[in-house]
């Protein structure tokens, strides 16, 4: 049974050619996001905004509409920068100052934006 459908994929995949490694490189795009990342997501939004299952799925559809504008690795560089902000002091005035910095969290701002408009209105 399992050689019979191995020559149907095969032959699906060869048929499909360029779209499957399209939609692929989509998917993989949008899911970089690690599960425990996502999972901090979620629970810092429903801290914020509640605890009912209506909020749960308002902040998983969140965390899902920003990873879809953002890269991880470019939310990783704004979580951290806000982060530093936090910290204060002397060496952490390049956080707070930079035009780099700035920009890093103005882009987290902006995906958070977009995503709240999609999820909670």
């Amino acid at each position: 049974m399992i050689r019979r459908r191995l020559p149907a994929l095969a032959l699906g995949a060869l048929l499909c050619g360029p779209g499957i490694a399209s939609a692929q490189g989509v998917a993989e795009r949008l899911n970089d996001y690690p599960t425990e990342a996502r999972a901090d997501y979620v629970f810092g939004c429903m801290a914020s905004n509640g605890q009912s299952r209506q909020v749960l799925q308002q902040c998983a559809c969140s965390i899902d509409e920003i990873a879809a504008i953002l890269p991880y690795e470019r939310y990783v560089e704004a979580e951290t920068v806000l982060s530093m902000r936090l910290t204060g002091g002397e060496r952490m005035a390049v956080f707070n100052g930079s035009a780099a910095a700035n920009a890093i969290v103005a882009d987290l701002r902006r995906a958070q934006a977009e995503a709240e408009v999609v999820c909670f209105f």
